[in-house]
């Protein structure tokens, strides 16, 4: 097979993996995993474990160490060093521990009985590294669609999270140092790989930040794009090969260029420039880690793979559970963080392929290990959607927290009557109730966010702590005798949430949604919102009405315009010409406009526009001018002329369908 075969295979597999995860609303990670598993040589055997692709894949490694040091915060790591360095340290070390003394332990109970136990102290501590990590990917992303990011246990779960990437660093560090032959050699050796990076680190972030500042400020002045790229990859992997030739590792080095980086201003610029060379060679390292799973080795050790599975999973979530209750947590609170970081998590494999590496971990350990860390992270949506119901069985008392919760809600609304609800209590909340209290109108707010409650409550605000997505909080908040219900933060599926519980029990409460843009705005109106506020649309109207005023417009006539915009739900407004700019992912769903004119011989010349049928395809016609330049009237018997010119708005897919029949029939 040649290169080019080898790299068609690859991006196929991918490709062909990726689609199938993410319709079934997995991380792509789990995708290229599988991936890796089918086509390597332990099944389809279609594509080998070769050195150059083991290499590149790496620089996956380093990319993603590098993105890990861009997003690095120091002033937040400081406000949540409690949660960071207490809960995060203490689960990442107890787990390593916890599996040097359980092979301690395993290697006196298999001597009693006659037997050997093959893995060393130094494997041991290595495996422990690596099931330390939880999956920040998955994790993260489930509780954004959960709304629990500012939740009690989602801010310790984002504690933990954050200190295992940084742990990362150092155990990168301790690996290679544990690979040494003899047992003095190892604490020697780990003792100059930490004192090599503790010296390489204060020196580069002594001087590093302003030779940073100053290079990229001259790179950025030449204006030019290639260049600028050049001079990221040239840093990235410039300091990874420093760290590398320095005996320490390659992600060590990038994660000191992403640090440096962070501090100059042009961090997101960065960012963006480098999102596709991480994405794709992690997703190409996540394929090598898939081919060395041993599907036969597997189902030979099916019982020791099902062992490593449950068994790591039970006990991290009980250890997170135990820290956190000890660190001041509520027994529910703590059983969430817990069973929230109990899988497996991407940086697992990093470790895992770097101890495989350095020989710590035989071949018949890595399979099972692979293929149980991959089944604990399949495992994760799962936990997480049933993690209410497991709290409330286990815990008793977090059904009369929640009952506390929804009574102390009940009694701040009790007496309100024609009141507003509002959901989220961010800048809009606040302005929107700011404005009520102005008019003396009652409203009751609820919020996810315990330190933004607090400090509202406590300055005599309406707010109380409640999740409006979940129906035993709106009822709590008076749903039933409330005039209207605004939801003030751009989140569609919460939104829907809202407007489905809005609809069941209390028809008549008409309910305002706050969106991004006019990508949701039908979605969220066949819901049942009354109103849906688009606020790009929204900024466009009030920019052209000051616009207009400004040019002497008559204002009741600039009020009448804004006005005829709001009731036609925005039709004119709805949908722009995107440039090459706009061609990102986020824009692929958003209406555009696009025009298109009639040359002499189109099949549609004589047509009219009811035969056209174009809303039958999902798209409007906003305008029709003639050649001559004038616009025509949009009605049905309208006749399409040589010269005319459609401007369409729709989606892109339905705009090429539309343009494909006007132009060819």
């Amino acid at each position: 097979m040649t290169s080019l075969d080898l790299a068609l295979l690859y991006l196929l597999a991918a490709v062909l993996g990726v689609v199938v995860f993410r319709f079934m609303k997995l991380p792509a990670m789990l995708g290229y995993l599988l991936v890796g598993i089918v086509i390597g040589p332990n099944a389809l055997a279609l594509a080998r474990d070769s050195a150059g692709i083991r290499y590149l894949a790496e620089f996956g490694v380093v990319f993603l160490m590098f993105v890990i040091g861009l997003e690095f915060n120091l002033p937040k790591l400081r406000s949540m060093r409690h949660l960071v360095f207490g809960l995060g340290l203490g689960q990442v070390l107890f787990t390593i521990v916890g599996a040097l003394l359980g092979n301690m332990a395993l290697v006196m109970v298999f001597s009693w009985v006659g037997m050997s136990w093959d893995l060393s102290w130094q494997a041991a501590v290595a495996l422990g590294a690596a099931l330390a990590m939880s999956s920040t990917a998955i994790v993260a992303r489930l509780m954004a669609e959960r709304l629990e990011l500012s939740s009690e246990h989602g801010q310790r779960v984002m504690g933990v999270l954050l200190f295992q990437d940084l742990a990362v660093v150092p155990l990168l560090v301790l690996i290679p140092a544990l690979a040494m032959p003899s047992g003095s050699d190892v604490w020697w050796g780990l003792a100059v790989a930490l004192l090599k990076g503790a010296a390489l680190v204060g020196l580069l972030l002594w001087g590093g930040p302003r030779v940073m500042r100053f290079w990229l400020t001259v790179v950025v002045r030449r204006k030019s794009e290639e260049l600028f790229m050049l001079n990221l990859l040239l840093i990235t992997l410039g300091l990874a090969w420093l760290t590398e030739h320095a005996g320490l590792s390659l992600a060590l080095g990038a994660f000191l260029a992403g640090m440096l980086i962070a501090e100059t201003e042009y961090k997101h610029q960065v960012e963006t420039d480098i999102r596709p060379f991480h994405d794709v060679l992690l997703g190409l390292f996540f394929i090598t880690i898939g081919m060395k799973l041993e599907g036969w080795a597997v189902i030979q050790n099916w019982h020791l793979v099902l062992l490593l599975t449950l068994f790591p999973l039970a006990i991290k979530a009980a250890l997170v559970t135990f820290l956190a209750k000890v660190l001041g947590a509520t027994s529910g609170v703590a059983l969430r963080t817990g069973l929230y970081l109990a899988q497996a998590g991407e940086f697992g494999f990093v470790l895992l392929s770097l101890a495989a590496e350095k020989s710590l971990i035989s071949p018949e350990w890595l399979s099972p290990v692979l293929a149980a860390m991959v089944l604990s992270m399949l495992a994760t949506p799962f936990i997480i959607l049933y993690s209410d119901r497991i709290v409330m069985k286990w815990v008793a008392s977090d059904w009369l927290l929640q009952s506390v919760q929804l009574t102390s809600i009940a009694k701040r609304s009790i007496r309100n009557e024609a009141h507003v609800i509002i959901c989220g209590y961010g800048r809009s909340g606040q302005n929107l109730a700011s404005l009520l209290m102005q008019e003396n109108i009652p409203h009751m707010a609820l919020d996810l966010d315990p330190d933004r409650v607090r400090l509202a409550a406590a300055a005599g605000q309406s707010v109380v702590f409640g999740d409006a997505a979940r129906l035993p909080s709106l009822m709590a908040a008076g749903l039933a005798r409330a005039a209207a219900v605004v939801v003030s933060y751009h989140d569609t599926p919460s939104a829907l949430r809202v407007l489905a519980h809005v609809r069941d029990h209390a028809p008549q409460v008409p309910v305002i949604v706050r969106t991004r843009d006019d990508r949701d705005l039908d979605l969220l109106r066949q819901a049942g919102a009354t109103e849906v506020v688009p606020e790009a649309i929204e900024g466009s109207l009030m920019l052209a009405s000051h616009a207009l005023a400004l040019m002497g417009v008559p204002m009741r006539r600039v009020i009448r315009v804004t006005q005829e915009q709001r009731e036609a739900r925005y039709n004119l407004l709805r949908g722009y010409f995107h440039g090459a700019d706009d061609d990102d992912i986020d824009e692929l769903e958003h209406e555009r406009l696009t025009s298109v004119t009639l040359p002499l011989g189109s099949r549609s010349l004589g047509s009219t526009l009811a035969r056209l049928a174009l809303h039958g395809m999902g798209v409007r016609l906003v305008q029709l001018r003639r050649h001559q330049g004038h616009a025509a009237p949009l009605n049905d018997d309208t006749l399409l002329e040589e010269g005319d010119t459609l401007v369409l708005s729709g989606k892109p897919e339905a705009l090429a369908v539309a343009t494909e029949k006007i132009l060819k029939g």
